[in-house]
């Protein structure tokens, strides 16, 4: 069965354009106008094994919060379409990752309850010059929302030693143990026998 989406989301701020394959092999083809967002979400692709094309053509002029907002919408509601019922699948997933002096943990589970919980340290306000750091948190609640999942996401460690965090690696690692916890909550069970991983018989 082909566990594959395509969402258009148009307002009269953005157009997104978003096509997921849960079965793919990394393959990413992403546009978003802003440079280190399209670097997090080609790890989406890279390090959930999913096939993604995003396409957003955003109020740039204004700033980057409506293009990312609706980018994350429209890639939460693709994740949510292409898992259909939720059937056979394994649920749950969980990454520790590790990115040089950071550590960062991501869990999840694909309730059909949107909920996120979200712990950075406090960074640098920018990385690139649109991508505010702020915005991470405000991504992850706009996918888990659409995509019906309940997610947490926790900077372990972040501190050089005599230094402050490094926005990048802070922010990198957690797209990556996101990914990697997606990886593992939407992989097909052998065990499952096709069947709902609720004891509701619904997700």
């Amino acid at each position: 069965m082909s566990r594959t989406a395509r969402v258009e989301r148009v307002t009269k701020e953005t157009e997104v354009l978003v096509e997921v394959d849960l079965d793919g092999t990394g393959r990413a083809e992403i546009s978003t106008g802003v440079g280190f967002y399209d670097h997090m979400l080609h790890q989406i692709a890279r390090h959930g094994g999913f096939d993604v094309t995003v396409r957003t053509v955003g109020d740039l002029e204004i700033d980057a919060h409506h293009t990312m907002e609706d980018t994350a919408l429209a890639l939460g509601a693709a994740f949510d379409q292409a898992l259909g019922d939720k059937a056979g699948i394994r649920r749950y997933g969980s990454a520790t990752i590790p990115m040089d002096e950071v550590l960062v943990r991501a869990a999840v589970d694909l309730s059909g309850r949107p909920y996120v919980v979200h712990d950075e340290p406090v960074l640098a306000p920018y990385i690139g010059p649109v991508y505010a750091t702020s915005m991470t948190r405000h991504i992850f609640e706009s996918f888990g929302q659409a995509a019906r999942m309940t997610l947490h996401v926790d900077v372990l460690r972040a501190a050089r030693p005599g230094g402050h965090p490094d926005a990048h690696h802070v922010v990198e690692a957690q797209f990556k143990a996101v990914a990697r916890a997606l990886r593992e909550a939407t992989a097909v069970d052998p065990r499952a026998a096709g069947a709902i991983p609720s004891t509701k018989g619904a997700l």
